[in-house]
């Protein structure tokens, strides 16, 4: 039994679950971040041996993904923007302290791109990329069958790259994928092409509710989005070859306002031998990709998936 901490800034999530990536034991909570790191530490604590006292066998390991930048190895986490006031955290240390179990720490990018190679769109392929597309935008990489991390844990860091001379203001720069290819950015999109219509405060699926509803701003929101996520999907194609490119969050739930756009563009500037061997699709996993990304830290870092 592997205890599962999938901890973002809107909500964590506490499972149980097997090696299989059998999900027997759930709980979550509102993360609220802004009470401070204590607080947080403290419910998730609690949380855990609620849910290991349900289990007729004690936990082999914790298993945390959690959005970077981190130390995977030291387990230190380093000021996600997302998690306000984690600064330098030693989660892995504090954990293993508090609950006497081995604890292994993965980026939710890598932890998703482990979830889908294993049990989802992935499996069958050796080279695929899972995006995260959910507040922030972000990778997991798996090239020639094994996870790449790079030189200081920080591949995958996709939102950060300039597709665009000017754009929505994410992830430090104008016009960066984040910008058009996570929840924040096309939020942001939407209140500069329309400043009458949406202020930045707007979410993205009160643009995608305007978009179902037959607006004609909205589409056009989404196009201008698509279109610069298209080029995104055939740079990262280009310099990486992948059979697969996963999609998890929006690209999941509102994919059908952007992805028709976003495929043809990458049809039109990926290289021919590039676009014929991979596919652009959704997590299988669905929304219980969360679930079983939080297992993989452990899975892949304790060597479990070879059991698997």
């Amino acid at each position: 039994m592997i205890v599962g901490l999938d901890i973002g800034g809107t909500k964590t999530a506490v499972v149980l679950g097997t090696r299989r990536a059998e999900i027997v034991w759930r709980k979550e909570f509102a993360t609220k971040p802004e009470r401070g790191f204590q607080p947080v530490f403290d419910e998730l604590v609690r949380t855990i041996r609620e849910g290991t006292a349900t289990s007729p066998k004690p936990p082999q390991a914790i298993s945390v993904s959690i959005g970077g930048p981190l130390d995977v190895t030291r387990g230190i986490i380093k000021s996600p923007p997302n998690l306000p006031g984690w600064k330098d955290v030693p989660l892995k240390k504090l954990l293993s302290e508090k609950l006497s179990v081995p604890v292994f720490v993965e980026h939710d990018g890598n932890a998703g791109a482990l979830a889908e190679f294993y049990f989802g769109a992935g499996r069958g392929f050796r080279n695929i990329i899972f995006i995260t597309m959910g507040t922030g935008c972000g990778a997991g990489l798996i090239l020639d069958g094994r996870l790449y991390r790079g030189s200081t844990d920080s591949a995958g860091e996709i939102g950060h790259i300039r597709i665009a001379e000017d754009g929505p203001l994410c992830y430090g720069k104008a016009g960066s994928l984040e910008g058009y290819g996570s929840g924040t950015g096309i939020a942001k999109l939407a209140s500069r092409m329309f400043p009458s219509l949406w202020r930045e405060s707007a979410t993205v699926l009160e643009i995608y509710a305007a978009y179902k509803a037959g607006s004609h701003q909205a589409r056009q929101v989404f196009e201008r989005a698509g279109t610069h996520i298209g080029r995104g999907f055939a740079l990262l194609a280009d310099l990486l070859n992948p059979e697969r490119i996963i999609l998890g969050g929006l690209g999941m739930r509102i994919g059908d306002a952007f992805l028709p756009i976003a495929e043809r563009v990458f049809h039109e500037e990926a290289l021919p031998q590039t676009r014929e061997v991979c596919r652009i699709v959704p997590a299988q996993l669905g929304e219980t990709i969360g679930d079983v990304a939080s297992l993989c830290a452990a899975l892949e870092q304790g060597g479990l998936f070879a059991l698997s």
